[in-house]
C-alpha cells in the first residue's frame, strides 16, 4: 500500500461507469467516477496495466499537486516550487497540455505557456540552462487542469491518446474512434458469448474492438509506446511482467465475428487493419450490401454498427435509415441491434421503437446509441413499425 498513489483515467462523456467497472476488474482501489474521468489508486505496475488494458480510457494521468489558484502569478509560483529535478533532467524535453474551466482563466494555451515557463525557469536558476520543448515526442508530458479556482498538475503517463491502439493504418472518410467503439460495445453488453456482426464496418474498428473484448486481448497491446516508458523511474522488467501476465489472460472465442461493407475500398482497409491487429483468424470480412443481406443461422446475434450520419458522408438519411429498419425487421429476427447516430430524424426514419437510448458524443456531435430488439415469433409485435 505504501507504494500506491492516486491516478485519474480520462474518458468520453457517458463512459464513466463502464471505465470504473473496468478499473475495478483490473484491481484498482478507491475507484470514484467524475465527469469524463475516473479517479483510482494503484502502484507503478498498475499504472502500466491500466494503460495497456483499459478499453475506455483516453489517458491515465498521475496528479502531482492540487492547489487553489487566483491568478497567473499563483500558477507560476506554485508550479515553480515543484521539485521538477526529481522527475526529469535538464537534458530531457517536455510539453505541457492544459484544460481550463474557469472564469479566472479563459485561455488554455496561455495556462500551458505559464506552466512551461515555471518549469524551465526553475531549471535555469538551478542548472544554468533549461530543458527544451518538444510538442510531438517529449520525454515528459505535463497536464494542467483548472476547474474554477482549483489547479491540478499531473504527469501524463499515456502520451498520445489511448485511442491510438496501433493497429489502424488505413481509415475511411468518417472513422469511429477506437475508444468510442470499445465503449459502445461494452455498453451494449457484448461479452463474446454469441455471434457478432457489423454490417457497415468501414475500416473495421468496431469488429476489431469486438474481437479484442471477446478474446480478452489487452486493448493497447499493438501500441508502439507509452509516455511512462520515457520516465526516469521506468521499470522495463516490471512492464514486461505486466504485459506477459495480461497476455496470459487471453481466452478462446467460440463464435463468429462477421464484418462487411458495400464499398470495396472499405473492405480493403478493414482487411489491412484486422491483419495489423493479428485478428484475421477471428473476423470474417466480405464486400456486401447490408440491405441485401440476411441473418445466418438461428442462434442469437449481436449487432453494433455506425451508419452514415450525413455529416461527413453525403447520403439520403431518410432513405438509408428506412432501409436499415426494413432490413432489421424482415431479415434479422433474433438479433440485438445497436447503432449510433447524431441525427434525430434518422432514428424516426428507422420505423422501429428502440428499447434503450444512451446519450454519447461522437467527436463534438451529440449522438444517441440506441438498441433494437428484433424478436421472432410470438414477440413480433415488440419490433413492429410504429403506426
Amino acid at each position: 500500500m505504501a507504494n500506491n498513489y492516486s491516478m485519474v483515467a480520462k474518458t468520453f462523456f457517458g463512459f464513466e461507469e463502464i471505465l470504473a467497472d473496468e478499473l475495478r476488474k483490473l484491481g484498482a482501489i478507491g475507484v470514484e467516477t467524475g465527469v469524463r474521468s475516473v479517479s483510482f489508486t494503484g502502484d507503478k505496475g498498475f499504472m502500466y496495466k491500466a494503460n495497456l488494458c483499459l478499453r475506455t480510457a483516453l489517458k491515465i494521468v498521475k496528479p502531482l499537486r492540487s492547489f487553489r489558484v487566483r491568478n497567473e502569478d499563483d500558477l507560476y509560483q506554485t508550479v515553480k516550487k515543484i521539485r521538477w529535478e526529481d522527475i526529469m533532467s535538464v537534458d530531457n524535453t517536455l510539453a505541457v497540455d492544459a484544460v481550463v474551466h474557469s472564469e479566472k482563466f479563459n485561455h488554455s494555451l496561455y495556462v500551458a505557456l505559464k506552466t512551461k515557463d515555471a518549469v524551465v525557469d526553475r531549471f535555469r536558476e538551478m542548472k544554468g540552462r533549461r530543458p527544451d520543448v518538444d510538442i510531438k515526442h517529449p520525454d515528459l508530458r505535463i497536464n494542467v487542469h483548472i476547474q474554477s479556482d482549483i489547479c491540478t498538475i499531473s504527469l501524463d503517463s499515456s502520451g498520445a491518446s489511448l485511442h491510438h491502439r496501433g493497429y489502424r493504418s488505413a481509415t475511411n472518410i468518417a472513422p469511429i474512434n477506437e475508444v468510442l467503439a470499445a465503449g459502445m460495445l461494452l455498453l451494449s453488453g457484448w461479452d463474446g458469448q454469441c455471434d457478432f456482426i457489423d454490417p457497415m464496418c468501414g475500416s473495421g474498428t468496431i469488429p476489431i474492438e469486438a474481437a479484442m473484448i471477446a478474446c480478452n486481448i489487452p486493448a493497447n497491446i499493438n501500441r508502439r509506446e507509452f509516455a511512462f516508458e520515457k520516465w526516469a523511474d521506468f521499470d522495463s522488467e516490471l512492464f514486461e511482467k505486466v504485459t506477459e501476465s495480461s497476455l496470459n489472460k487471453v481466452r478462446e472465442f467460440h463464435h463468429t465475428i462477421q464484418a462487411f461493407d458495400k464499398a470495396p475500398s472499405a473492405v480493403r482497409k478493414a482487411t489491412d487493419n484486422v491483419k495489423n491487429a493479428n485478428l484475421s483468424d477471428y473476423i470474417q470480412l466480405s464486400q456486401q450490401d447490408f440491405f441485401e443481406s440476411e441473418k445466418q443461422g438461428e442462434g442469437k446475434l449481436h449487432m453494433v454498427f455506425n451508419p452514415p450520419y450525413g455529416e461527413r458522408l453525403a447520403v439520403d438519411i431518410r432513405e438509408v435509415y428506412s432501409h436499415i429498419g426494413n432490413t432489421l425487421k424482415r431479415k434479422y429476427s433474433g438479433t440485438e441491434a445497436w447503432l449510433i447516430t447524431s441525427d434525430p430524424d434518422a432514428l424516426k426514419s428507422v420505423g422501429l421503437r428502440p428499447s434503450r437510448r444512451i446519450k454519447l458524443y461522437n467527436g463534438k456531435l451529440e449522438s444517441r446509441f440506441v438498441k433494437y430488439e428484433m424478436y421472432a415469433g410470438s414477440k413480433k409485435a415488440k419490433w413492429q413499425s410504429k403506426e
